[in-house]
């Protein structure tokens, strides 16, 4: 009997055995998200004027932001997006982001508020207003528009909404008093107003229009460019006139010689942007100062 018992005994701790969790399993590697940055460096604020929506802007611009963390050691460059131009102007003329990307129109105003300009972002040629408009349409000339609704991204857009005015007017059409303007309040919004009939032509230019034949193609494929203006000067690159001077030297550098290097040059094609080309305040002045001097005589006060 006590053999019996001392043989169920073991039988059932074997069978206990059995029943035991294997014992855990080596853990493979593990990864954790760790900042490239010291928790120490200077984050500074690059914003960009609303060329996009908030969230592509982001898309777009945040790897120029990784590019040049790489490249000035010290300090960290975050995108700022705003909702609108007026929103973006705020922020400008409160002198509140660091570095900013405006239109040449803001650059103008930036330079007195205290911002100076570092580069040109893209070739001059790529900035001038295109008109967009149904393939359909029956539009063909600036008098046909007479009591008809143009879209613009915002009044204060150079490219995209008073170097078209000042085309319209000098090319017969008295658009502020003639047609029925409407300010939409983005490049993209723009250009839909056009497909969706809402608008019997929209303003924008170049990079947007590009970026929307990539985005929406069966859209794009609907619509076509009816009217371009002449160039004038591509939108800047400014930093605040209190940034350290070496800083905003190195940037500066950083920018001219991007489009030299592959992986610079392939981040500047996804922001549609040739490279950063040399500029300065008096160049600004010149030019976009010209062409506001025309604008107030052909169409009316500055916006």
């Amino acid at each position: 009997m006590k053999q019996l018992i001392i043989t169920a005994v073991l039988a059932c701790a074997a069978l206990l055995s059995g029943c035991e969790p294997p014992p855990p399993t080596a853990k493979g590697p593990e990864y954790d998200v760790k900042p490239s940055m010291a928790s120490t460096d200077t984050v500074y604020r690059f914003a960009i004027h609303p060329l996009h929506n908030p969230q592509k802007l982001f898309a777009v611009y945040t790897p120029l932001m990784d590019y040049l963390n790489r490249r000035v050691p010290g300090v960290v460059f975050e995108v700022e997006a705003s909702n609108s131009y007026p929103h973006y102007e705020t922020k400008l003329q409160a002198r509140e982001p660091e570095f900013v990307l405006p239109n040449p129109y803001q650059t103008l105003k930036a330079l007195d508020w205290g911002y100076d300009v570092l580069a040109e972002a893209g070739n001059s040629n790529d900035f001038k207003g295109i008109f967009i408009a149904r393939k359909d349409s029956k539009i063909t000339q600036p008098e046909d528009l007479q009591g008809k609704v143009i879209a613009y991204p915002a009044a204060t857009a150079l490219a995209a909404a008073m170097m078209p005015q000042q085309w319209l007017a000098a090319n017969g059409l008295p658009v502020m008093q003639a047609a029925k303007n409407e300010y939409v309040g983005s490049q993209e919004s723009s250009i839909l107003n056009a497909y969706h009939k809402k608008s019997a032509v929209s303003a924008t230019w170049p990079p947007p229009w590009r970026a929307f034949q990539q985005d929406h193609p069966k859209e794009a494929a609907a619509l076509k460019v009816l009217w371009e203006t002449p160039p004038l000067i591509n939108n800047s690159v400014m930093v605040r006139n209190d940034i350290p001077k070496p800083l905003a030297n190195q940037v500066r550098e950083v920018l001219h010689r991007m489009h030299e290097d592959p992986e610079g040059a392939a981040i500047l094609y996804k922001m549609h942007t040739a490279a950063f080309y040399p500029a300065d305040n008096a160049r600004y002045r010149a030019t976009v100062g010209g062409f506001l001097t025309q604008f107030t005589q052909q169409v009316g006060p500055l916006p």
